[in-house]
């Protein structure tokens, strides 16, 4: 079977990622419990007669993909492959609010048209003549995994050769306003420094794009190798080392094989144990990485963690605001990414240094 590489990346999230040629060099602090992304210049990627039709997740997934497929020089791919958890939530419920304001009647179809999930998707395709494999897996905090592993198999198996692959979620006021009342958002306003020692149920809430052009076919600019990506829709906290080690056996590794350990937790005091479970056991000697602080809690965080992995590989090096600890090893050849939330939703990720 065919190896898997990241060729290229394209970021918009709550820091100044979308120029590749940044490495977290400098971080944007915030003091809330909702974060927005930090917007490029659409006009400079979207025509201005199509950017104002369209939502703020489209507009992030369209400019996310052109710079990871201007990166990878490449006009057109083989797949379009994505992952979100709420779609464009914005347009749902400005729609579901005009049925409400209206008394059900005398409604544009526009919004509507524009929540469904594949909107981005399709708008990505639209834009780049791409009439291949186009697909979205809205599988809540895995959504992102799942879109990686239909994209790994495909290349394995040479069905393809270059696929997009990318996460997006927005976010909506409405949907921001239930999650506090549920008490997923924090109740307080926290400076993101101190968000992963924070001592309060809840999370700080974001949104993002991330996309990648994966590939069977090395490149002289490659990021990074995908070995493998596992999920699990539940998992106890006593299982979870027996299931890791599996899953890195799986792949010709074990425990110490594993250079960076980069997890999702984000400040959740209820939730962030299960981290405790790798980082106080058999990674405790290992360095580790966070990332949530600087982006947010959204659906397909995760694929921000992807982000800093790729870019932590290619680099060789770690930005002191996202080391969890000061051990310092002469090279990063294996990554292990794992995320949950809210208990579920469990995925491993394994990276290696081209």
């Amino acid at each position: 079977m065919e190896k898997v590489y990241i060729n290229s990346i394209g970021s918009i999230s709550a820091q100044k990622t979308f120029d590749n040629s940044d490495f977290l060099e400098e971080i944007v602090t915030y003091e809330d419990n909702i974060i927005p992304v930090i917007e490029p210049n659409y006009k400079d990627f979207i025509p201005p007669a199509a950017a104002r039709r369209m939502a703020k997740g489209i507009k992030m997934g369209v400019v996310a993909s052109k710079i990871a497929l201007e990166e990878a020089n490449l006009t057109d791919i083989d797949a379009i492959i994505t992952g979100t958890g709420m779609g464009c939530v914005r347009d749902s419920e400005k729609f579901v609010t005009a049925i409400l304001d209206n008394n059900e009647q005398f409604l544009t179809p526009t919004s509507f048209i524009q929540s469904t999930h594949n909107t981005v998707a399709g708008q990505i395709a639209l834009g780049i003549g791409c009439k291949g494999y186009n697909f979205t897996y809205v599988h809540s905090s895995v959504s992102f995994e799942s879109a990686l592993i239909d994209a790994f198999m495909q290349l394995e198996q040479k069905e393809a050769e270059n696929i997009l692959v990318g996460g997006v979620d927005e976010s909506g006021e409405h949907t921001n306003a239930i999650n506090k009342l549920i008490h997923h958002i924090k109740p307080e306003k926290i400076n993101s420094k101190e968000l992963l020692h924070s001592k309060t149920g809840g999370a700080v809430f974001g949104e993002g794009a991330n996309f990648f052009v994966l590939s069977n076919k090395k490149q002289d600019y490659s990021y990074a190798q995908l070995l493998g990506v596992k999920t699990y829709n539940t998992l106890a906290k006593s299982d979870l080392l027996a299931n890791l080690e599996v899953f890195l056996k799986e792949n010709n590794l074990s425990f110490a094989d594993i250079d960076v350990l980069i997890i999702g937790n984000n400040g959740d005091i209820d939730y962030d144990n299960y981290y405790s479970e790798l980082t106080n056991g058999p990674f405790k000697d290992t360095q580790q990485v966070a990332y949530k602080h600087l982006s947010g809690e959204f659906n397909t965080a995760s694929a921000f963690g992807f982000w800093l992995g790729a870019k932590i590989l290619r680099t060789q090096q770690i930005p002191s605001p996202v080391a969890l600890n000061a051990i310092k090893n002469k090279g990063f050849e294996n990554v292990l990414l794992y995320n949950q939330y809210r208990g579920k939703n469990h995925s491993f990720t394994l990276l290696r240094r081209c």
